[in-house]
């Protein structure tokens, strides 16, 4: 348990400079060492459709979202599953424009869209139930570092898109937290697997640090994860499928 902590910790410091390949090289280095007859480790990516639910204006915007996981079997069928999105990204679109300190910004995306992107290290933690090793419900909290925030003023002139990026990061506090719950699927019928679902995340913190702006984030996630360095040959006594 404590190796798992430590690398979460780890992790969380590499994937600020380079998330993407910083997540390759921890999985392929850390995947063997990880996963036992007790715990599963892998790579997890996906699709999120994230809103800002407090602000009536704003629609959903569809990101991307990778990270890593842990299934840490507690007994039976019960399992904690943890790990962290290192590369996450809520927000929302269809949002109104508002003055910058340039005048020219000001007059060419008046009339404009914003797309607020907001990036975050979330770390879930859930307790799963499976049912006959295929089909599991899960749910918890969810907590949230916020990485960098821009953001996106768009507007369509004459068939071109015109746009501009605001460093946002100063609009938002560092710390967000809610509860998370969903359902998935392993593709087969054994203790470690290729598995997908679906998790919504309903924030209950106002993350905004603006002096009357209330931001509270949600989304769906849909998700794929891949066990790493657990099809190696079993040790004496390993199981293959939970009772």
């Amino acid at each position: 348990m404590k190796k798992i902590f430590s690398l979460i910790a780890i992790a969380a410091m590499l994937f600020t400079a380079k998330p993407a390949q910083s997540q390759v090289l921890i999985s392929l280095l850390f995947g063997d060492a990880l996963n036992s007859d007790k715990v599963e480790f892998g790579l997890q990516g996906g699709g999120n459709r994230s809103y800002i639910r407090t602000i009536s204006e704003a629609e959903g915007a569809n990101f991307f979202n990778l990270g890593f996981y842990f299934h840490i079997n507690m007994e039976g069928n019960s399992f904690l599953s943890t790990g962290v999105l290192v590369k996450s990204t809520t927000g929302a679109t269809g949002l109104s424009t508002y003055p910058v300190d340039d005048e020219n910004i000001n007059a060419v995306f008046e009339e404009g869209e914003l797309t607020k992107k907001i990036n975050y290290f979330y770390v879930p933690i859930m307790w799963q139930q499976r049912f006959n090793n295929r089909w599991y419900l899960e749910g918890g909290v969810q907590l949230g570092l916020r990485n960098k925030s821009k953001d996106v003023f768009s507007r369509d002139v004459d068939g071109d898109e015109l746009t501009f990026t605001l460093d946002a990061r100063d609009q938002y506090r560092y710390l967000d937290a809610g509860l998370i719950g969903g359902a998935g699927y392993k593709w087969k019928k054994q203790l470690k697997s290729i598995s997908s679902g679906v998790n919504y995340y309903h924030g209950l913190v106002n993350v905004s640090a603006v002096d009357g702006v209330t931001v509270k984030n949600s989304g769906f996630y849909l998700y794929v994860k891949v066990p790493i360095g657990a099809g190696g040959k079993k040790k004496d006594g390993d199981t293959s499928v939970v009772d």
